[in-house]
């Protein structure tokens, strides 16, 4: 079988695409994981496949690992221009559903892109947790998946693959487990992070939805205001809005860059 697909980044955050709207397409886990190997298949820290009809798109988000995961938030910037492309939407708002609800996109230029996230819940701050024989202070916010917050004074020295491993598998998150973010505050309202991800098993150069965790925690411990700033490993800036009313998030958004890279066809 022919697989033709799109490879995308969002952030540094790469993707594998494919059109799925007739439903021919029913790839397994070993497959997903195999084209996401960087070695031996196209590379991806995740595939993303278009289902449903014009009226209501789809996305289904699966991790490099093959396991399907319920959102993906610069996955959802690329699925919005991959979508948008399919069906001929040059600018404007698109909407889809994902296992984290509705989600709206904005095209606002040629590669940057605007999407309204689901509402974020099961927030717990200043949590103490033993992480590798240390005492650690740990944030958690799900933001469509589970994040995991920790602020650090030099994002550097950060062993993110031991540290996010140990927070990833903490018991406390258990049996799911949970993404995890290393959190460095430049001024306020911006922020630097480095984030290890579950499924992928390893550090990304950006995650969405981690950095939309990261924001709002920002936020409820420090009330810097709307709309902050957050610098990915992959060396761009995403963009976080929200409003904050009677204890709960509304209006939350995450702005930035959804990058097209190469069109391909690969024999499963």
């Amino acid at each position: 079988m022919i697989l033709e697909f799109t490879k995308m980044n969002g952030a540094g955050n790469d993707f594998v695409m494919v059109d799925n709207r007739d439903g021919n397409l029913c790839l397994t886990k070993e497959q997903i994981s195999g084209l996401c190997d960087r070695h031996r298949g196209i590379g991806a820290d995740g595939l993303l496949a278009v289902e449903g009809t014009q009226e209501l798109l789809r996305m289904r988000y699966y991790n490099a690992d093959g396991g399907e995961a319920e959102m993906c938030g610069n996955g959802a910037r690329c699925f919005a221009r991959f979508a948008s492309d399919l069906i001929g939407l040059d600018r404007g708002v698109l909407s889809f559903s994902t296992q984290a609800g509705i989600i709206s996109a904005e095209l606002l230029d040629e590669d940057r892109v605007q999407i309204r996230m689901s509402t974020p819940h099961s927030v717990q701050i200043a949590h103490s947790l033993q992480l590798l024989g240390q005492d650690r202070e740990v944030h958690s916010l799900n933001t469509g998946v589970p994040h995991a917050v920790v602020f650090v004074d030099h994002l550097e020295s950060v062993s993110v693959f031991e540290e996010g491993r140990a927070l990833r598998l903490h018991q406390r998150f258990a049996p799911a487990g949970t993404n995890a973010n290393f959190v460095q505050i430049l001024a306020e309202g911006s922020l630097a992070i480095r984030t290890y991800e579950r499924g992928v098993e390893d550090e990304t150069l950006a995650c969405g939805t981690g950095v939309v965790a990261s924001a709002l925690i920002h936020h409820l411990l420090t009330n810097a205001p709307s709309p902050v700033r957050v610098h990915v490993r992959g060396g761009d800036d995403l963009e976080v809005g929200f409003n904050l009313g009677n204890g709960h998030f509304t209006e939350v958004t995450l702005t930035g860059p959804a990058d097209f890279v190469f069109d391909g066809s690969i024999t499963l």
